[in-house]
């Protein structure tokens, strides 16, 4: 079975009777004009590739399928709450992703809605997926720079060097890393506030690490190698009970923008 996920972007003019269609859907489509709201929703279907074609489903028709069913959906209730001046809390976008599901779940063909994604900006999104739309995903990414050396006292010299390579540069070297926190809680809770969420982050975590070297600094990297693996591991005992209204789901901590691991618990 393969999974096939397409991002559709578009943006909502909450003031504006109708919303410009444009002609760059990398963009966004519709296009927004002047100061627009942008969003974008990562679709993820599940199916059997067809020999012919070599497609679960031509992506075309993933992206005609979301802009007829799904952009109404968030664009009607934006306008609507905007011109009400209304807040859309997290049980609201929770609200319009189900809509959103209910509306395109038949309209692929043989290949099986299992997940909506929605970013609300490019640090922080909101899902569901198919094993359980009564519980959503939160997901936000913050940074931390710090410093490492990855060593083994037991190891010779030369088994360092050649496992680690430069990493195992004496005066050690930095990274600036990103963690990424998703968190999963009932659909049905309206209490979820982000602000608190981050601040669990930034004290559980973030300030052990951030502008620290890790190997001198964090007690933790005292008895393990500081890689990304065992950071991430970190990160999630650090977190793992720390959030009232949520449960903790995945920790990821990218080390570059090519590497980085992620931990479930």
């Amino acid at each position: 079975m393969n999974k096939l996920t397409r991002l559709v972007r578009f943006s909502v003019n909450p003031f504006l009777s109708e919303d410009e269609d444009g002609f760059n859907s990398y963009a966004s489509k519709p296009a927004g004009n002047g100061l627009a709201i942008f969003l974008e929703l990562s679709v993820e279907l599940t199916g059997e590739i067809d020999p012919a074609t070599g497609f679960i489903i031509n992506v075309t028709q993933i992206d005609k399928k979301v802009r007829k069913f799904a952009i109404p959906v968030f664009s009607e209730r934006i306008k609507n709450n905007f011109q009400n001046a209304k807040h859309i809390n997290l049980a609201d976008i929770t609200q319009l992703l189900k809509s959103s599901w209910e509306k395109l779940a038949d309209k692929f063909g043989s290949a099986k809605l299992s997940g909506l994604k929605l970013s609300l900006n490019p640090f922080r999104k909101v899902a569901i997926d198919s094993r359980d739309c009564d519980m959503i995903y939160f997901s936000e990414k913050f940074e931390f720079a710090a410093t490492h050396k990855l060593w083994n006292d037991s190891f010779s010299k030369e088994r360092n060097f050649d496992l680690f390579g430069k990493c195992a540069n004496p005066a050690g070297h930095g990274h600036n890393y990103i963690l990424e926190v998703t968190v999963k809680t009932s659909a049905d809770k309206n209490d979820f506030s982000s602000a608190e969420f981050e601040k669990t982050v930034d004290e559980n975590f973030i300030k052990i690490v951030d502008h620290k070297n890790l190997n001198v600094d964090v007690a933790e990297f005292a008895k393990s190698n500081p890689t990304v693996e065992n950071i991430t591991v970190f990160a999630w005992k650090q977190l793992a009970d720390k959030f009232s209204k949520a449960k903790l789901h995945c920790v990821t901590v990218w080390e570059t923008d090519k590497t980085y691991c992620s931990y479930y618990g």
